[in-house]
């Protein structure tokens, strides 16, 4: 492929991400990997660069674009180099024109969720959200120690939070090292260990993981307490079904339960009070996570945010029966924004006033309202919102 060409397949390609983004389809990542399927001449150094220009695109523009074009014309108004290569050749992108209107807006964020962000947030951290992420395993130290991992990997280094966390270059492909396939080691970002370490888990405890997902956490909470009782649960079956393999890998005694959406608290009725500990994982805006997945700026409008924070005030109003007299609900966010993090627990503590909020990783992150906040800038792990509040004895 020319260089040209190479823009311009970037620019179709961003034009599937963005039709995807408003229909809540297929990730870039998935996308890119489709194009590039049917389109064997290209390769891999073609294939390379033009996902490059796809992620430079989707970093440079903080809202979703009119166009793939207008995406790449964002990226190109400060690379002279890339705009010189709209040069109208064969399978390049058409000539630059009269299109100053039509070019994408180069900003860190929405204009519309500025007002969002927690006040710990300020501009002056936003670069940070969209810096490349690092690679950060977690130890299963029910198998091995963080010291011994840090000797099979070149380049690793001691996460500065974690107890359990180990820090590598970004971009390295592990997912065949024999640490990983033998579940001495799972890939887990610094900040959601840090959810786990919360929940302070212990040998002999009852946990449930409200919403598991694919268990990330689950295996965590198994890892540094091997003789709890850990119950994972969640409605989505595809991610669900990913967690036994892991706690096989991991040897990790994880119990699990396929709920229905809508159901869940008739369908956990026989387990009030039976629960040490409740973490609730809530599904949110994602906006701590936009150096991994800077689309999900595309991805994000005032009705999905509402509709996000609905499902948050309902996750821990069915947890909150669950949890026995003096333990505790830990609840959880990958959010910098006020709503879904501080707002949220505020709420509920309003709602449910013999409830107390808890004092947790008082060294790690910054006091916001009842929880901790995480932040790239900050912390330098994914953004996250953390509490804890106990039950009533």
């Amino acid at each position: 492929m020319t260089p040209a060409a190479r823009v311009q397949a970037a620019i179709e390609i961003l034009d599937l991400v963005i039709a995807s983004a408003q229909s809540d389809g297929a990730p870039a990542d998935a996308i890119v990997t489709a194009y590039f399927k049917t389109r064997r001449y290209a390769g891999s150094k073609d294939r390379r660069a033009v996902r490059e220009l796809v992620f430079a695109a989707i970093r440079a523009v903080a809202e979703r674009p009119a166009s793939g074009r207008a995406a790449m014309l964002a990226v190109a108004a400060r690379d002279a180099e890339l705009a010189a290569l709209f040069d109208g050749s064969p399978h390049g992108p058409a000539p630059i024109g009269d299109e100053k209107g039509t070019a994408a807006s180069a900003e860190t964020v929405p204009g519309w969720l500025i007002s969002e962000f927690s006040p710990l947030v300020t501009a002056a951290e936003w670069p940070a959200l969209l810096e490349r992420a690092p690679l950060d395993l977690r130890a299963n130290v029910a198998r091995t120690s963080r010291e011994a991992l840090l000797r099979q990997f070149e380049g690793a280094a001691q996460t500065p939070l974690s107890p359990w966390g180990v820090r590598l270059p970004p971009d390295q492909r592990i997912d065949q090292h024999p640490a990983i396939l033998a579940g001495e080691a799972e890939v887990q970002d610094e900040g959601s260990q840090l959810i786990a370490l919360a929940c302070a888990p212990k040998d002999g405890m009852r946990i449930l993981d409200l919403c598991a997902g694919a268990g990330g956490k689950a295996l965590a909470l198994a890892a540094a307490a091997p003789g709890a009782q850990i119950l994972a649960t969640d409605t989505n079956r595809q991610r669900l079904s990913r967690l036994a393999p892991r706690a096989e890998r991991a040897g990790a005694a994880i119990a699990t339960r396929l709920l229905d959406g809508g159901r869940e608290a008739e369908q956990l009725a026989e387990l009030a009070g039976r629960f040490d500990v409740v973490l609730v994982d809530a599904p949110c805006s994602g906006s701590g996570t936009w150096r991994r997945n800077p689309e999900g700026r595309w991805r994000l409008t005032p009705e999905r945010l509402a509709k996000l924070e609905g499902a948050q005030e309902r996750l821990l109003d069915i947890a909150a029966p669950l949890v026995r007299p003096g333990g505790a609900l830990v609840y959880a966010v990958c959010s910098l924004l006020g709503r879904e993090g501080a707002g949220q627990i505020g709420a509920f503590l309003g709602r449910h006033s013999s409830w107390l909020g808890q004092d947790i990783l008082p060294t790690i992150g910054r006091c916001d309202g009842a929880g901790r906040l995480l932040t790239p800038a900050h912390d330098h792990t994914d953004g996250f919102f953390v509490a804890s509040v106990k039950a009533p004895c």
